[in-house]
């Protein structure tokens, strides 16, 4: 027996929306996803939100390593992420912002007025784990979803905060070099840039840099190979990598 003909409609109906979803959906995959269209030119007196990912042990070692020559008149705003338990690396960001307050305290004076140090500069957020130690990967689903969640927080937070109390807009650059976090975070700043909440897109805000970690030579990070398609420019420290699914840029040591 025939299906009945409003059967078929609905099924034509829904095989058609669903085929306009796919094709809306992939359009505008392809006009976030890098090589994207030039963003807006930010001028050299804007200031930028810096957010950076940090990882337990080496990767925060690393990761500070390269921003050792931050400029605090550029970068005025600084978030540091850090995973839940992970003390060493919320003690070692605050350790560098002072050490950056000191390095600014002892320099020009003219640079000390322009330069944005000091406790109101900055903020470190805590994400919970997406994967506990020895955890079933069976649960690590919903986990990494609950990361996921509290990882929008530290991105569309608005607080008063810096020099002139200005209203903290989404980050201008986020910074990783390959922490299990880091994904996550990525994750959730593509979200933002798809749907262009805040015009996280259309103003040109979230732009993505992985550094590969030093210690990989010869093949990338597992969190190197899921963001290598995803952020804005992928950063290697070994000429062997350069090229690497034709995004790799060797850039020389960077730490």
């Amino acid at each position: 027996m025939a299906p009945p003909l409003s059967s078929l409609y609905t099924l034509s109906f829904l095989l058609a929306l669903l085929t306009t979803l796919l094709v809306s959906a992939s359009l505008r995959l392809l006009a976030i996803l890098p090589p994207t269209r030039t963003p807006p030119r930010r001028r050299k007196s804007t200031s930028v939100r810096l957010l950076v990912v940090l990882g337990s042990g080496g990767h925060t070692s690393e990761m500070l390593s390269l921003l050792r020559d931050l400029d605090p008149r550029k970068y005025t705003q600084r978030t540091y992420i850090v995973s839940s338990g992970d003390a060493f690396s919320a003690a070692r960001a605050a350790e560098f912002e002072r050490a950056l307050e000191e390095r600014v305290r002892g320099g020009d004076a003219d640079a000390e007025k322009k330069a944005h140090v000091g406790p109101e500069c900055y903020a470190i957020a805590t994400l919970p784990r997406a994967r506990r130690i020895h955890q079933s990967l069976l649960t690590t689903p919903f986990s990494a979803l609950r990361t996921l969640v509290y990882a929008f927080r530290p991105l569309v937070a608005q607080r008063d905060g810096g020099v002139g109390a200005e209203v903290q807009d989404l980050p201008d650059l986020i910074v990783t070099n390959g922490p299990a976090t880091a994904v996550i975070v990525v994750l959730a700043s593509f979200i933002l840039r798809f749907f262009d909440i805040r015009g996280a897109q259309s103003r040109g805000k979230c732009k993505t840099i992985y550094v590969e970690s030093f210690a990989r030579v010869k093949t990338l990070s597992l969190s190197g190979k899921l963001l290598l398609r995803v952020v804005d420019r992928f950063l290697v420290q070994w000429q062997e990598l350069e090229g690497k699914g034709g995004r790799a840029e060797y850039c020389g040591m960077l730490v």
